[in-house]
């Protein structure tokens, strides 16, 4: 059914985001192995791994809503584009997910709601973001406008019939005029809040906010390959960089002395910590904190590194040579950034073990690289000397996000691009340090172009995401 659903997309050539959805999935398979052997040009690219039943796999969804011809649609934004392209049936999707959907635009037509309007900043509906779980429960949360939705209490307590498997309803107040999908007030109106994902014998609680894979099976491809290929022993100790709720450092607990996970955003450590405490794990420690800081303040025996798509910066890497862990283990859901950052890493010392491929988004141009590295016969002496902080490149340690996480924050969540000029325009207005001279004036009669609106709320966003302001 979903394959016959996949070819017969009617909203292909408006969604833009399925790069193989005409051709078999094996195509998709073979056309990826040869781009990272190209990518990877010199190294040995294990074969990719796929998927056995490579449809329903996002279980993580986000919609939005419009009005078309008197009635209201939710679907994904057309490529490069605002206008919204109506999705009832997506082959991607869990099949929960677009059931719920299709059960929710029926309500919401039927109670006469209001559609969020870009342009005149009036309006009820904007979103509907489904996080279903692998046992099948899902989490919604409404992206409104305002609060006041009339008729709410029947609404929900008709739409909870028509699907059992809805655990928890949340109301999102979003009244910014940003592209950035959830607001800050979250009011929860059925449920804890959050529903609760089985990951091979573990459990983590995942709120509206939290970051956990859309793809749950093959994440866990991923994390099984990079710690076999760490081969924990009970004495090491390891360091989870870069981790969100916690799922990576949770497993390699199980293989370790201690675990540690290093994250910025302290919503997210919150939540590992929580999980951490679901799944009963007591060598496992959550810290909030620039990870670049922590890494040159304390030794661990192997590093696991899942950064986003921008990769790893500089000073992050700077400061993983100077720890001189045995092994890393790098995951990666943007090959290119990888390859480059590899390429630093085999210059001081590190030898690539393997590469293997996931198709963690079948039909997807979107490929996950795991990459194994391992520290060759080197003076650990010598490498200390040679990295010595004076040497390294401090200008990305800042108090909360580097710029570049802000950069890529704000792209990924608004699509709009800043620059470094623009961020600490508006560090200074929301009263954050900026270095000294950082983007000034080279005279006083030089003119800087100013942060537009939409770009200056973009940035204040991604503040209160990294808990800046």
């Amino acid at each position: 059914m979903c394959e016959n659903m996949m070819k017969n997309c009617r909203a292909y050539h408006q969604c833009g985001a399925c790069n193989y959805c005409l051709n078999e999935y094996n195509y998709s398979l073979v056309d990826k192995q040869k781009k990272m052997e190209s990518l990877f040009k010199g190294y040995k690219v294990n074969p990719i791994i796929g998927m056995k039943n490579p449809y329903g796999y996002r279980h993580k969804v986000t919609v939005t809503f419009a009005k078309s011809k008197g009635k209201i649609i939710a679907g994904t934004y057309q490529e490069d584009s605002h206008k919204v392209v109506s999705v009832d049936q997506c082959a991607l999707h869990h099949p929960l997910a677009n059931k719920i959907v299709n059960t929710v635009l029926r309500l919401v037509n039927d109670y006469g709601y209001t559609v969020y309007n870009e342009d005149t900043h009036q309006g009820q509906l904007r979103h509907l973001q489904l996080r279903i779980s692998t046992d099948g429960h899902a989490l919604l949360t409404f992206v409104l406008g305002t609060f006041v939705l009339k008729g709410s209490r029947q609404f929900f307590a008709q739409l909870k019939q028509a699907e059992p498997s809805i655990v928890s309803i949340v109301e999102n107040l979003n009244t910014r005029k940003t592209s950035i999908v959830l607001g800050d007030k979250n009011k929860v109106v059925l449920g804890k809040g959050y529903v609760i994902d089985q990951m091979d014998g573990l459990s983590f609680q995942i709120s509206n906010k939290s970051f956990y894979q859309v793809n749950p099976s093959q994440a866990l491809v991923c994390y099984q390959l990079a710690i076999d290929g760490l081969k924990l022993t009970k004495q090491d100790t390891v360091l989870d960089a870069y981790c969100g709720i916690g799922t990576i450092a949770s497993f390699m607990a199980r293989y370790s002395c201690h675990a540690t996970g290093v994250e910025l955003n302290k919503l997210a450590v919150f939540d590992a910590r929580n999980n951490a405490k679901i799944n009963k794990i007591d060598n496992v420690t959550f810290i909030a904190r620039n990870v670049d800081q922590y890494v040159l303040d304390n030794h661990f025996d192997c590093v696991m590194v899942d950064p986003p798509r921008s990769g790893c910066s500089q000073s992050f890497l700077n400061a993983l040579i100077h720890n001189n862990p045995r092994k890393i283990g790098y995951i990666s859901c943007n090959p290119q950034t990888q390859a480059r950052d590899i390429k630093v890493l085999t210059q001081h010392g590190y030898k690539v073990e393997f590469i293997t491929p996931v198709d963690m988004f079948p039909f997807t141009q979107h490929v996950e690289t795991v990459v194994l590295l391992s520290k060759g016969k080197v003076d650990s002496k010598k490498i200390r000397v040679e990295f010595s902080l004076e040497d390294m490149d401090m200008s990305e340690f800042q108090d909360g996000a580097t710029y570049t996480q802000i950069k890529d924050y704000v792209l990924e969540h608004t699509g709009l691009k800043v620059s470094s000029l623009y961020i600490s325009q508006i560090k200074r207005k929301c009263g954050i340090e900026v270095g000294k001279n950082y983007n000034q004036p080279k005279s006083e009669d030089s003119r800087q172009p100013q942060c537009p609106p939409e770009k200056e709320e973009a940035i204040r966003e991604t503040f209160k995401y990294f808990g800046m302001i």
